[in-house]
């Protein structure tokens, strides 16, 4: 019987791009690129490595075997021991690790895994917001019931919602390309961040700040800590994470909404070929992703309150107490962002309107929708704001139960306000209003052609977002 047990978040819903990634074989090529990269400096700086060695290391970096290095960890008790101990007998010669501490070479290792996962996030970041954009443009037109505390409270357009969340998407994105652009490197600073023994190796305060800044280009880094201990603040990691959960929370929003709407046959999320919605009643058509995208936010709310116990706790230079909780919630972190999202594309891609359902929610409820355009027209008429809302308010409340207890079968609310000289409006005005009541939708047109203009933007820094295609999801 095995006793392997897999991870759902990688498995199940992860891309392969952010599985590779974070994969253990992965990791230890990251790591064993790194050994080289440091061994080429350490060369040119001076540092005795002989001929053959740095050639031998690049030919053995692929040839990674898990179990051989898990062997050797049971002795060590020292993860880092044990890697390096294998590629020390792959590579046939003992230069790697020259004046390094584990954390050399993992904090920077990690954080290269972090700054790339956060690249791929920002592609698929920028193809939502594209697609949302898409949506927007396509239901500009399309009045819809809006709803305040899920009471219906105005006349929007759906296009209009989707630029809510496509809005708020985007000012998650400026703060990720940020991050993106500024993500700070420990760098090689030694054992308690002084740089001694590459100081020591190198006899050479300056050569060892030249070896870190060539470090530095090996991975691609902007910025590079200058004054840190064993570890890097753990506030950073809060900070990565804490962009992840904001970058969830316009999708989740938009996924609650459609199960709502869905609910009441307004939208659907797209039912496939062959799809079944329940084992039990074949109607149903769930909105399954909708809710896996909920649930998805869940889980990075969750990370999120495991990685802020570790802002703040640092000891001195440093421990390792806070290793435990980033090797399951920072990896774990990405994959639930990464199977968000491509949820979260899925759906916009294969959603569904019903405009009808739509138009006849909006027909039901439409003389109440207008009870602000009833309140302003007879301020304009003359009448007190107050005075007005009072009537108005009296009325309407009148009529809705009127309609739920049966007495009266169509809504009369306009021949009560008409009747009302507290109002002030002729029945022809408020009839003349009525009308017209769907197309009533305030500035929404025009809100939906800025919020147009700034996915735009983003397509034109970004030109292979809008390609980007979501793999199949289960």
């Amino acid at each position: 019987m095995t006793t392997e047990i897999s991870n759902v978040l990688a498995e199940r819903y992860a891309s392969n791009p952010m599985k590779t990634l974070w994969s253990a074989q992965g990791k230890i090529i990251l790591e064993r690129e790194f050994w080289i990269a440091v061994m080429k400096a350490q060369k040119d700086l001076g540092v005795k490595i002989e001929d053959g060695a740095i050639e031998s290391s690049i030919k053995v970096k692929g040839l990674v075997d898990l179990s051989a290095i898990q062997e050797r960890e049971k002795i060590t008790k020292h993860d880092v021991k044990a890697r390096l101990e294998e590629f020390a007998e792959k590579a046939g010669h003992q230069h790697a690790h020259k004046g390094m501490t584990s954390r050399d070479l993992t904090e920077n290792v990690e954080q290269l895994q972090i700054h790339r996962a956060l690249s791929l996030i920002l592609e698929k970041g920028v193809a939502a917001l594209l697609a949302l954009a898409e949506k927007a443009r396509e239901y500009k037109e399309i009045p819809l019931t809006a709803r305040s505390h899920n009471v219906p409270a105005q006349v929007t357009t759906l296009g209009k919602r989707m630029a809510n969340w496509g809005e708020e998407l985007e000012r998650v994105l400026d703060a990720l390309s940020s991050l993106c652009a500024t993500y700070p490197y420990r760098g090689l600073k030694g054992a308690v961040g002084t740089r001694l023994d590459q100081v020591t190796l190198l006899g050479d305060v300056d050569k060892a700040e030249l070896l870190d800044r060539k470090v530095m280009e090996h991975l691609g880094a902007t910025a590079n800590w200058q004054n840190v201990g064993q570890v890097y603040p753990r506030s950073l990691d809060f900070e990565v994470v804490s962009i992840l959960v904001r970058l969830s929370a316009a999708p989740s929003s938009f996924a609650k909404t459609l199960r709502i709407m869905a609910g009441h046959e307004l939208l659907g999320e797209g039912f496939a070929k062959g799809q079944t919605g329940s084992s039990a009643m074949p109607h149903k058509m769930n909105s399954r992703s909708c809710e896996r995208i909920n649930g998805f936010q869940a889980i990075l709310n969750g990370h999120l309150a495991m990685i802020s116990s570790l802002s703040g706790d640092q000891w001195n230079e440093g421990d390792v107490s806070c290793s435990v909780v980033r090797r399951v919630a920072l990896p774990d972190a990405f994959f639930a962002i990464d199977g968000l999202l491509d949820t979260f594309l899925t759906v916009l891609t294969q959603m569904e309107a019903f405009p009808a359902m739509i138009k006849a929610e909006a027909n039901h409820y439409l003389p109440f929708l207008l009870s602000t355009t009833f309140m302003m027209e007879a301020v304009k008429a003359g009448a007190g704001r107050e005075d007005a809302h009072s009537a108005i308010k009296e009325h309407a409340v009148a009529t809705v139960k009127d309609l739920r207890n049966g007495k009266i079968k169509e809504n009369d609310l306009a021949k009560r306000l008409a009747k009302d000289k507290r109002v002030g409006l002729k029945a022809s005005t408020i009839n003349s209003l009525i009308k017209k009541g769907q197309g009533r939708v305030g500035a929404a047109h025009s809100q939906v052609d800025y919020f147009l203009g700034r996915a735009s933007s983003w397509a034109a820094r970004y030109p292979d977002a809008k390609e980007y295609n979501p793999p199949s999801i289960l």
